[in-house]
Formats: C-alpha cells, structure tokens, sequence
C-alpha cells in the first residue's frame, strides 16, 4: 500500500511514455469491464445479438459526444495551460472525459435500479433538470471562459513576439507563456486547476446538465432496454461503453494537443508562428463556446424572451466540433509541411 500511495505521489516524475502508457491502460480497462459485463449479461439468458446492437450504438454514441465542441475546446484550452507551465498533460483528455462519462455512468446505474427521478431529469422543465442545466452550463460556460481569455493573453503575447522576430529581435520563451493583467486577474481562478487530474472534476460539472442529444439518447435507450427485460449485467454496459468511447477519443484529443503545444515550445523561433495560430484558434473556441453557453445560461436562468440568447441557446454543438477538429489538423499539418519544405530546401 505504501509503495501505491508512493507512486501515486511521484507520479509527475515518471517518463512521459510511462504515464501515456497508463493513461491508455485504463481506457483500455473500461472497454474491457464494458465487454466482461455484457458477456455477463447475455451468456444465461440470451439475446446476445440485440444486446450487443445496443452496446454498439451506447459506443457510437460516446465517439460522437467526444467532438462536442465544448469537450474539444475544454480539452484543448486546459492541455494549452499545463503546457505553457511547464508541465506534460498527458492525461487532461482522460481525466475531463472521465468526470464527464461519470455522471452519464452514475444516471444509468440509477435508471437500471429503478431511480425514477433520473427520468425526470430528462424532462424539459423540471425542477431537476433546470437546477443541473444551470450547474453544468454556468460552470462550463464560466471555465471556457476564464481559459479562453487565459489563453488569449497567451496568444496576443506570442503575436507580438512573432512580429519581432520577423524583425530580427531575440526570442524571449517567457513571450510564449499568458503574462500580463488577464493572466494576473485569472490566476485566482484558475489557481485548483493545477494538475491534469484536476479536470476530472471540471468534466464532472459539464456533464451535469443533461443537455446533448448524445446524453439523452443513451440514458433513454437504457430506460427501454430495462423496460424490454434486457439482463441488468447487460444494461450497465451501456453507459460503461459509452464511457469508454468518449475516454479514448478525448484521451487521443488532449494527446495530440499536448504533442503539438510541447513542439510549439520546443523551438520558438521557428515555431512562433504556428504557436500563435494554434493558440490564438484554441482562445477564439473556448470565448466562442463560453458566450453560447452563458447566453443558454442567462436565457435558462432568467426566464429571458429575447431573439439573441434564444438563438444562441439553440446552437448545437455536435457538429461543429468535427470543424474544430479538421481545422486544428490542417494547420499542423500545413506547419509540418512547411518546416519540411524549409529544411530540405
């Protein structure tokens, strides 16, 4: 026990690889609990192939919930942070993906035991349903927020250094990092968010308010399965491959992010541009995700008519991510291309 709680302690300072290899062991835990309970489930009774149809769609659904734009932006915008402090966020992903799969996990165990008032969650109007659509709208609306804005500091700083050096100034590697009032004013805030493991409570509060189709959906497919006489064993796969799904692609985003801030850092002169781009996208996503959710917020809180937070509280986020996700990929990859044209030129 001692030597767990040990490692537990110093887990910051074991290799990168280590603790990438770690954080993709879980993941791959999950998927196998989601597998053992559903041959569980479906071995004494029967009704493998329906079962199994529904654990896939539970799965599907998980992989289009982690391109919420708001998962990409939360993801992104906390990796972006931990990074320009020095640190190697291999988990951010994982952990924000595991507060947020906890809460839809928590609300099928409840629905499979007969909780009734998890279905009135569900419901538009309820009295539990606008309490927690407020929790997790104002709280991921407040967080993209604060990081959108941390991370504009960052990217105003990392413009203006990019403008020097194109000028023939010195690279300062402090130019790269938020400075300055915002970051003075953000940094009380923001003070708990301080490890990756910190997000998982932040995924926790996002996820509370029940208000993606995706969420929905599953939690709806789990009350008519249980209601079919699915096997119980068989049902608790469902949100866990749910959970699954949306811990490897989120897992797979904060990765990939972490690779491309840390290379971004690693040499800042010829990669000051490119850090400022990326950033400067990351910053314009969180802002952009933080005045729609706020807009639902206020429209949701105060009972507000007007044309503008009703459309915004509208917009759908499911699809946009994936816009978010392509336009990320081609500007690393036209950064890769240009530095390799550079160095063989």
């Amino acid at each position: 026990m001692t030597s767990i709680a040990a490692l537990y302690r110093d887990r910051d300072s074991l290799p990168l690889r280590t603790r990438a290899l770690f954080t993709f062991g879980a993941v791959a835990a999950l998927h196998a609990a989601a597998v053992v309970l559903l041959l569980a489930g479906t071995r004494p009774w029967g009704g493998g192939a329906v079962s199994w149809g529904l654990v896939l769609t539970a799965y599907l659904a998980g992989l289009k919930h982690s391109y919420d734009w708001d998962h990409l932006a939360a993801i992104d915008n906390s990796t972006r942070k931990f990074v320009a402090q020095r640190q190697h966020p291999v988990s951010v992903g994982f952990a924000f993906s595991l507060g947020h799969s906890s809460v839809v996990t928590l609300a099928g165990v409840l629905l499979i035991a007969g909780a009734s008032m998890v279905g009135s969650l569900m419901e538009d109007g309820t009295a539990g349903n606008v309490v927690l659509g407020l929790i997790g709208s104002g709280v991921s609306g407040l967080f993209l927020l604060a990081m959108g804005l941390f991370n504009g500091s960052a990217f105003t700083r990392s413009a203006a250094a990019f403008r020097r050096s194109r000028a023939g100034a010195a690279i300062d590697p402090r130019d790269l990092e938020p400075q300055g009032l915002v970051a003075r004013l953000l940094a009380k805030p923001l003070a708990r968010v301080r490890r990756p493991r910190n997000i998982y409570v932040v995924g926790f509060l996002f996820g509370l308010g029940f208000d993606t189709a995706t969420t929905i959906g599953l939690l709806m497919m789990t009350t008519a399965a249980s209601l079919a006489g699915v096997p119980p064993f068989a049902l608790l796969a469902l949100p866990l491959a749910f959970a699954a799904a949306m811990t490897l692609c989120d897992s797979v985003n904060g990765m990939v992010m972490m690779r491309m801030y840390r290379s971004a850092l690693a040499d800042p002169r010829r990669k000051l541009g490119f850090n400022a781009v990326v950033t400067g996208i990351s910053a314009v996503s969180a802002l952009f995700i933080a005045v729609i959710t706020l807009a639902g917020f206020m429209h949701a809180a105060f009972g507000l008519d007007d044309p503008v937070t009703a459309w915004l509280s509208s917009i759908d986020l499911g699809e946009a991510g994936l816009l978010l996700v392509g336009l990320l990929l081609a500007v690393w990859g036209g950064a890769a291309l240009a530095w390799r044209q550079a160095r063989n030129g």
